[in-house]
This record gives C-alpha cells, structure tokens and sequence, in this order.
C-alpha cells in the first residue's frame, strides 16, 4: 500500500495525515474566540468565505497548554461535513507510505493511543498515522459533553 501522506508533528511527535483528507494548508489569520467551547477550540477562523473551526491539536489530545512553538500554518481537514484548521508544530514534508499501517508498539501514552490507528513508514521516516475524527473530538470526547449540557 503506498498511500499520499502529509506530514507533520503534533505535540513534538512525528505525525501522518492523509493527503486526501487535507484541504489544504493555510496561514492563519485571525481568529475569533467563541465562548463556552472546550479548551481545545482555539475560536474560527475564515477561508474563502468559510467559517473553519480552529483546533489545538495538542490541547485536542490531552496535554496542557505550553508555550511550544508553533507553525503559523494550519492543515485544513474535514470531518462529517464541518470544516477545521488544525492548529499543530510544523508541517514538514508530503510524502508516500512505503507498507501496511503497523501496531503501535511501546508506550506513546493514553493522550496518543486514542487519535493514533497504528505507525507507518514514510520516505521520511516512521510516523503515528492519526484518526482525524478522534483527534477533533478533544481529550474527552468534549464535543458530546458540550452538546449533552445545551
């Protein structure tokens, strides 16, 4: 299987996106922050016209929030019909897997075992393939408290 992967990191790790489930990759322009949203939606931002939710991807998995550095570029996905920017490290490189999607063996920590499907190696090195549905719905599935309490 040699699939079309963005790559980028995520919380210091290497990460593996699907091409075809990136837009594309933009700069970041304003964004406005929307009231009573979970920690991890950082607010929205426009694109062409399109309202596109803005997600901390770090904040999405769990960790605190740190100054680390971040790219002023967003990857662009959708999932379900809703459109985000994804909020993430860096955007390094898109490349082709070289085999099967792999178990992930050792202890990448609970905030990695909900969003990761398995490792892949890339022309670029080995990377956490993520679950774009998992990593949007936050550390808690915050999306389902949010909605259960309107």
């Amino acid at each position: 299987m040699t699939d079309l992967m963005v790559m980028a990191q995520i919380a210091g790790r290497r990460c593996a996106l699907h091409a075809s489930d990136v837009q594309s990759v933009i700069e970041l322009g304003a964004i406005t922050p929307v009231p009573r949203t979970p920690d991890f939606i950082t607010g929205i931002t426009a694109l062409r016209s399109q309202a596109l939710t803005v997600i901390d991807c770090r904040r999405a998995l769990g960790f605190p929030a740190n100054d680390w550095n971040t790219d002023s570029r967003a990857a662009v996905v959708s999932v379900d019909g809703y459109s985000y920017a994804l909020v993430i490290d860096a955007i390094e490189d898109i490349t082709t897997s070289l085999g099967e999607i792999q178990q992930i063996t050792g202890g990448f920590g609970k905030e990695w075992s909900r969003v990761a499907t398995g490792m892949i190696e890339t022309a670029s090195g080995p990377a956490l393939l993520i679950n774009l549905a998992a990593l949007i719905a936050g550390p808690d599935d915050s999306f389902g408290e949010l909605s259960s309490a309107a």
